[in-house]
């Protein structure tokens, strides 16, 4: 999983608070992370960066929006910490579709600006 997660402790961590009730083995559950990443689509805007890029979060989820065919509004949050992007969270459903998830958007970063840093291992 460290090409995907870009530290190990990270990996445990998602283990123990998301796989761990699953109801699947360690093995089964990051096969299903690696399929979840699989169907996400990350616009060639933002893949590999190597230097800082200035963004809005309307921008970022317009780009993921174009990139993942059956993605919506609905179903896409940004995350930020002190101007800085910190994640693109998307739902998905157990068959690993597009959904709409209101409780995670409603959270969505509200800055005009961010920084997206460099991106690591994806």
């Amino acid at each position: 999983m460290i090409d995907l997660m870009p530290a190990p402790h990270l990996i445990f961590n998602e283990w123990d608070r998301h796989g761990t009730c699953s109801g699947q083995t360690a093995r089964a559950y990051f096969e299903t992370v690696r399929k979840a990443r699989a169907a996400v689509k990350i616009p060639s805007d933002y893949a590999n960066l190597r230097e800082p890029l200035d963004v809005t979060p309307q921008n970022v989820e317009d780009a993921f929006i174009k990139a993942n065919p059956g993605l919506s509004r609905g179903a896409i949050a940004i995350g930020c910490a002190r101007g800085r992007l910190t994640e693109v969270r998307l739902c998905l459903s157990k068959n690993l579709q597009f959904r709409d998830c209101p409780q995670i958007v409603k959270r969505s970063c509200r800055r005009d600006q961010l920084v997206m840093p460099p991106t690591r291992g994806i």
